[in-house]
Parts: C-alpha cells; structure tokens; sequence
C-alpha cells in the first residue's frame, strides 16, 4: 500500500466524521424542535379545553383584556411532606399585528405541609399590564414576591365585575380534575426554556425580540398555540403597547 493511499483513506474518513456529526446535530435540533411543538400544541388543546366549558372558562371581556397570555399544560405536582411542582408552558402576547410568535417558559416551585401522591393541573396565566409584561421579560421572576398574582375571575357573571381590573398585574387559573378556578399561585418561579428558544429561533433570542418587538417568527410548527389565542381573542393591542 501506497502513502498516496493512506492519505485517501485518511481523508475519506475524517469526511465521513464530518457528515456523522453534521447529520447528528441536525437530528438533535430537529428532534427540539419537534418538543416545541409539541408543547405549543399541548398548551393551545388545554387553552381549548378549557374555553370550550359552558359558563365555566375566561370571561371574554377579560382575556380580551390580557396583554399575554400563557398556559402550562399537564404541570405536576406531588411530594412526600415537602412538595414540588415543574411545568413547561408558552406564552404569547398581543401585537399591532395579531398574537405574537411563542416564547417557551419552565415553572417550577415547592411547598411544604402534609401532602402525598401527586396530581397533574393545567396552569393559565393572564398578564393584564406593562408592569406584568415586564415581569415576563426577565429569564425569571416569581409569583407573589416580586410579580403580584391575583385569582382570576371565573364564569359569565364574574365577568361583570371591575374587581380584577384594580392592581391586577397577573391573573391565575388551575384546572385539575376537571375543576378550573382562579388560584393564587404564589411561590412558584417562571423562567425562560433557554434549550426550546435556541431549537426554534437560534442563540441569542430574546422574549422581548419575540412577544413585542415582533423581530423574529416562529416555525408552522410551533405556531398552534397563538392560532388558539386567536380563535377566542382576536383583539390586537394598541400600537402604544407594543414598545
């Protein structure tokens, strides 16, 4: 054997490496992209779910209200003693043209006191104000510390109340069981899914750049959960609101 023909080898090799990697990495991104999407349509059935119940969902005057919108499907919650709950959720936010492209969000918090088993609940939560949207903004925040947190209205009737429009920066629902209520959901941390942003818009992705500034758009396949949003509000925010 030749040097002439080991280096062909050689390249041919160090070739095939490269392919390898290549085709890896892309099934990686392409397998996170498929988890974005999968949680955009989870969030957008349970969103459905829960508007389509007679007399029990959102009161339209006020999730017409909402700046963003962001639901945690399926978040669990259980312990033995000391409790803790984690959930992936989307959120997406009004602009001049419509239901922003989604922004994906880890919850994750703890409790203590006498509890055993565990139990899944959907989470929705209404983001009323600037001052709410600016909480949603930072990689993190918590409920009830430095975001105030109300129990959201529930029902026809509820509707007609002007309660929740005093200091309501962020309004909370839960469904478990079937029963959907407004909850005061203190104590729990919402954060930005670094991992679900880089897989649909690439590094250095901004909430801001996604929810408001309207910079960049979001793949077909993520989209369901705005298209939701949609559905039952299609109000689209003031020019204002958008800077």
């Amino acid at each position: 054997m030749t040097r002439k023909f080991f280096n062909s080898l050689i390249a041919a090799t160090i070739m095939i490496l490269a392919m390898s990697l290549v085709s890896f990495s892309q099934d990686k991104v392409s397998g996170k992209l498929k988890d974005a999407a999968h949680e955009s349509a989870k969030a957008a059935e349970a969103f459905r779910e829960i508007m389509n119940a007679p007399d029990k969902a959102i009161p339209g005057d006020i999730l017409d209200s909402a700046q963003c919108v962001a639901v945690f499907p399926s978040t669990i919650k259980g312990g033995f003693i000391i409790g803790a709950q984690k959930g992936e959720g989307v959120v997406s936010c009004r602009t001049a043209n419509g239901w922003s492209a989604p922004v994906f969000l880890d919850m994750s918090g703890g409790s203590i006191g006498a509890q055993i088993g565990g139990q899944s609940t959907d989470y929705v939560l209404l983001f009323m104000n600037r001052n709410g949207i600016d909480h949603l903004l930072k990689n993190k925040f918590n409920l009830g510390g430095e975001a105030s947190v109300a129990a959201g209205p529930v029902g026809r009737e509820a509707g007609g109340s002007t309660d929740w429009k005093l200091n309501s920066e962020i309004l909370s629902y839960s469904r478990s069981k079937g029963l959907f209520a407004g909850v005061e959901l203190k104590g729990v941390s919402i954060s930005t899914d670094g991992s679900d942003m880089r897989s649909v818009y690439g590094d250095g992705v901004s909430a801001r750049e996604v929810l408001l500034e309207g910079r960049r758009t979001a793949p077909e396949a993520v989209q369901e959960f705005p298209k939701e949003l949609a559905r039952f509000s299609s109000t689209k925010a003031e020019s204002s609101s958008a800077h």
